[in-house]
């Protein structure tokens, strides 16, 4: 074996082995679900190309195998404004640029995820659908690069929650943390210490919360909200802010940001026509 097909090899059976471990966790009884959270980095004239795909062959393919729903969201650079500058502070350097959307896939056991790329290119139906897409050649690439995250559902929400249809926009939050002790803390916050709950109450409609078992710049969770417009969004954050049982929870010093959480990344998106979520 190549040394490079070896790396390649054993670190996506390192991966596995952690999945089937979290599975495994409660004697395979968990009814936690998985979530792979693919970023988009387009070409600028490939958006069309890449959701024709998305929602004409990758999505009807995915129901064929029993994995979904899918979410497709696309980036609302009109509700994402940059940070503004601090008084008497020079403004900061310009943000990278943020991926063009956001794919957001449900899965139900780990043989879903280590099977689903062969079986999806064993799908005659699904080439031949997604051919534009999948055959592009390399002067007309698609993408500069896909980042995708596989992630772990929390105790607290287990299994993803499909909005209705009054979801408009959705917030898509990863809270970083200077340890795997501190992510774990933070974690605990929401399962345990009752932060999902108040969300909840606050208006903050969950669509998931996951801990990320493999991706970028772990440690790390992410969660997903949805509201009905962003006006809807901002009046439920001042909600929470202000709400009673998140000023005494945050108040504690165990679950203190600064102990915790080294960097929040927030981006704001809407539904693509044809997504599922």
């Amino acid at each position: 074996m190549k040394r490079r097909d070896f790396f390649k090899t054993s670190l996506a059976a390192t991966a596995l082995a952690g999945v089937h471990s979290a599975f495994a966790a409660d004697g395979g009884q968990t009814k936690r679900e998985f979530y792979e959270l693919r970023a988009y980095m387009l070409k600028p004239d490939k958006q069309k190309l890449t959701e024709d795909y998305l929602g004409g062959a990758l999505i009807p393919a995915l129901g064929r195998l029993g994995v979904g729903p899918v979410g497709v969201l696309v980036d609302a650079p009109e509700l994402n404004p940059p940070p503004a500058a601090k008084p008497g502070q020079p403004p900061p350097p310009p943000a990278p640029t943020p991926p063009s959307l956001y794919v957001l896939i449900r899965y139900t056991s780990p043989d879903q995820i280590a099977t689903i790329a062969t079986r999806l290119a064993g799908d005659a139906e699904y080439q031949k659908a997604g051919e534009a897409y999948l055959r592009v050649p390399s002067s007309e690439p698609v993408y500069d690069r896909i980042e995708s995250s596989l992630l772990l559902a929390f105790e607290g929400m287990p299994a993803l929650e499909t909005p209705g249809k009054r979801a408009r926009i959705f917030q898509l939050r990863t809270y970083e943390s200077h340890s795997e002790a501190a992510a774990k803390k933070k974690i605990e916050m929401f399962n345990k210490a009752g932060e999902i709950a108040i969300f909840r109450r606050c208006g903050q409609k969950p669509v998931f919360f996951g801990e990320t078992l493999v991706g970028q710049r772990m440690p790390n969770l992410t969660y997903m909200l949805t509201f009905p417009d962003d006006d809807a969004r901002k009046e439920a954050w001042n909600k929470f802010r202000a709400d009673p049982e998140w000023l005494k929870l945050k108040a504690m010093p165990e679950y203190a940001d600064k102990n915790i959480v080294s960097k929040i990344w927030n981006r704001v998106l809407r539904p693509a026509p044809y997504s599922q979520i």
